[in-house]
Protein backbone atom coordinates (compact mmCIF):
# COMPACT_ATOMS: atom_id res chain seq x y z
CA UNK A 1 0.00 0.00 0.00
CA UNK A 2 1.14 3.11 -0.82
CA UNK A 3 1.71 5.17 2.48
CA UNK A 4 1.41 9.08 1.30
CA UNK A 5 -1.91 8.51 -0.69
CA UNK A 6 -3.81 7.03 2.33
CA UNK A 7 -5.71 9.10 5.36
CA UNK A 8 -5.88 8.37 8.34
CA UNK A 9 -8.81 7.96 10.73
CA UNK A 10 -8.55 10.97 12.79
CA UNK A 11 -8.17 13.12 9.89
CA UNK A 12 -11.10 12.38 6.55
CA UNK A 13 -10.79 14.62 3.69
CA UNK A 14 -7.22 15.79 4.48
CA UNK A 15 -3.95 15.51 2.86
CA UNK A 16 -1.25 13.28 4.38
CA UNK A 17 2.11 14.83 3.32
CA UNK A 18 4.92 12.87 3.21
CA UNK A 19 7.77 14.71 6.06
CA UNK A 20 10.95 13.80 3.73
CA UNK A 21 9.68 16.08 1.28
CA UNK A 22 9.20 18.76 3.41
CA UNK A 23 11.67 21.20 5.02
CA UNK A 24 11.83 21.26 9.07
CA UNK A 25 9.87 24.68 9.46
CA UNK A 26 7.01 23.23 7.23
CA UNK A 27 6.52 19.91 9.35
CA UNK A 28 6.72 22.06 12.16
CA UNK A 29 3.97 24.89 11.07
CA UNK A 30 6.27 27.75 10.69
CA UNK A 31 6.33 27.73 7.21
CA UNK A 32 4.02 27.10 4.33
CA UNK A 33 3.53 23.61 2.78
CA UNK A 34 3.53 24.56 -0.60
CA UNK A 35 5.46 28.14 -1.32
CA UNK A 36 7.58 27.72 1.93
CA UNK A 37 6.52 31.22 3.32
CA UNK A 38 7.30 32.02 7.15
CA UNK A 39 5.45 35.56 7.64
CA UNK A 40 3.03 36.05 8.41
CA UNK A 41 3.26 32.55 9.56
CA UNK A 42 0.65 30.21 7.73
CA UNK A 43 -2.34 29.36 9.52
CA UNK A 44 -4.76 27.58 7.29
CA UNK A 45 -4.46 23.95 7.61
CA UNK A 46 -3.92 21.91 4.21
CA UNK A 47 -3.02 18.73 5.49
CA UNK A 48 -1.88 16.35 7.54
CA UNK A 49 1.74 14.08 8.51
CA UNK A 50 1.75 10.32 8.54
CA UNK A 51 1.66 11.13 12.38
CA UNK A 52 -1.87 13.56 12.35
CA UNK A 53 0.11 16.64 13.04
CA UNK A 54 -0.66 19.27 10.73
CA UNK A 55 0.99 21.09 7.95
CA UNK A 56 -0.09 24.60 7.61
CA UNK A 57 -0.46 27.27 4.50
CA UNK A 58 -1.21 30.96 3.92
CA UNK A 59 -4.26 32.13 2.75
CA UNK A 60 -2.51 32.70 -0.90
CA UNK A 61 -1.59 28.99 -1.26
CA UNK A 62 -4.64 27.97 0.12
CA UNK A 63 -7.04 29.71 -2.41
CA UNK A 64 -4.66 28.30 -5.30
CA UNK A 65 -5.00 25.08 -4.09
CA UNK A 66 -8.53 25.15 -2.86
CA UNK A 67 -8.68 24.03 0.74
CA UNK A 68 -11.26 24.88 2.74
CA UNK A 69 -10.63 25.92 5.94
CA UNK A 70 -10.81 22.88 8.17
CA UNK A 71 -10.71 25.19 11.48
CA UNK A 72 -11.54 28.06 12.10
CA UNK A 73 -9.20 30.55 12.29
CA UNK A 74 -9.14 33.54 15.46
CA UNK A 75 -6.79 35.60 16.86
CA UNK A 76 -5.69 34.61 20.41
CA UNK A 77 -4.19 37.13 22.84
CA UNK A 78 -3.21 36.48 26.71
CA UNK A 79 -3.75 38.97 28.94
CA UNK A 80 -0.51 39.38 31.66
CA UNK A 81 -1.28 39.71 35.43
Amino acid sequence: MCQPDTRSDHSPGLHVYEPGLLSRAQCEGDACVACHTKWPRPRRVLGVLPDGGPVFGCDECARIIGAESRIPTREVMVAAR
